[in-house]
């Protein structure tokens, strides 16, 4: 019997060559370290590698037909004898792919008695239902199926914008004339939304942050508001030519006269002193939410604003559906998204110092501050009180492009 010495050395060196090794030279070298050792050579192999004897008993006759045939022809490099191995699946059952197709297939989607319709399509899933259709597969086998028709794991894509309006494009045109215009005049250009609400408290932030290995920052398990802290809205304003930005974090509902407040915070504290003789301001916002198109409060506020600053205001709203073309979006919040990605937002002061420290390379510069004021929601506009506000309607898409101007000039 040979000693476990032996063995031990034969199993390191084993270790060591095995990641670099194929099968036919695997069972060669094995049958190799067979021979050089006396009688129960190949058993001794065999427990130290973990190999089955009769692998490396199939590398002996290839050791020995090697041997035999020296000099005469070059040894085959096939790592297994033709027609050696399993079949290709395809070949046992030449209708398996079909099958398979059959179920993950696009146009199965909307297909409400597919099987697999309501269910993650997993490939263990797939396996099992290839097999009670008598297609007996396994869950690596489907990969492998799915992986050989083109097929891979993917995520969602967002390019669904519902229905297009006829005059997108036109208006896209018809934005940019104004703007370009503007600019050369001299006279200001902001961007204007509203961010998604955000909870006040230690919640979980989307995004990771670098810490010390092992210690995450612990946060509340369930998003429930918190009644003390409640949730806040950013609105921003986005100065287009300046590359800065005035975020108003309100505290009570998001109407249109907390976007007006905000943008007469935003001229108070940046836009009127670079821009000191102005005289009008172009609004770019999309067609919904506080600063609808077609929200009456809207223009009302909007009459307020012009009177508080004098200014001629003309305003523009993307078409339904392009929010994400708006300046504001891609210049301002996603820097600020980008800035907090991983804190808990647990303060209103954190939230706004967060806000007003958010640069980019390109020269940002934001200022921020916490708005307490009371906005009350479901306010009705009679006719009457819209019939007040001075707004001119241009000719194309009046709906979309008006101006309104103040009712008495300051100053």
């Amino acid at each position: 019997m040979h000693d476990a010495t032996v063995g031990e050395g034969i199993r390191r060196k084993f270790s060591s060559l095995d990641p670099v090794m194929d099968e036919r030279v695997r069972r060669q070298w094995a049958a190799s370290e067979a021979m050089s050792l006396s009688w129960g050579g190949v058993s001794v192999v065999a427990k130290a590698t973990g190999m089955s004897r009769t692998t490396i008993r199939v590398g002996l006759r290839e050791l020995r037909a090697r041997e035999k045939a020296a000099g005469a022809v070059p040894p085959r490099m096939g790592v297994r004898r033709p027609g050696g191995g399993g079949k290709p699946l395809t070949e046992v059952d030449p209708t398996i792919g079909q099958a398979l197709e059959d179920l993950v297939a696009p146009e199965t989607h909307g297909d409400p008695m597919s099987p697999l319709r309501w269910t993650l399509k997993s490939t263990s899933k797939l396996a099992a239902e290839l097999t009670s259709r008598g297609h007996p597969v396994s869950a690596r086998a489907v990969a492998a199926l799915l992986k050989a028709s083109d097929y891979s794991l993917q995520g969602n894509r967002k390019t669904c914008e519902g229905a297009t309006h006829a005059d997108r494009d036109a208006q896209f045109r018809h934005i940019n004339a104004r703007v370009t215009a503007t600019q050369a005049s001299g006279q200001p250009v902001i961007s204007v939304d509203a961010k998604k609400k955000e909870l006040v408290g230690d919640f979980k932030n989307g995004g990771k942050e670098w810490q010390p290995k092992g210690r995450p920052e612990e946060v509340r398990v369930y998003d429930f508001i918190d009644p003390d802290q409640g949730r806040v809205t950013p609105y921003g304003v986005y100065d287009v030519t300046a590359n800065e930005g005035w975020v108003s974090v309100g505290t009570d509902h998001d109407t249109s006269r907390f976007a007006a407040q905000t943008v007469l915070k935003w001229w108070q504290e940046m836009g009127r002193a670079r821009y000191r003789n102005a005289t009008e301001l172009l609004i770019t916002a999309d067609g919904g939410g506080s600063n609808s198109s077609r929200c009456r409060l809207w223009k009302i506020a909007l009459q307020e604003l012009a009177d508080a600053t004098g200014l001629t205001l003309h305003v523009s709203h993307f078409p339904p559906g392009t929010s994400k073309w708006n300046k504001i979006e891609h210049r301002l919040f996603c820097h600020v998204r980008q800035n907090w990605r991983g804190k808990p937002l647990v303060s209103h002061d954190l939230i706004v110092k967060l806000i007003g420290s958010t640069t980019t390379r390109a020269g940002l510069k934001v200022k921020a501050a916490l708005d307490t004021g009371r906005y009350d929601s479901g306010i009705k506009v009679t006719d009457e009180e819209l019939g007040a506000v001075r707004i001119k309607r241009d000719e194309f898409h009046g709906e979309w492009n008006y101006s309104i101007s103040p009712k008495a000039r300051i100053g």
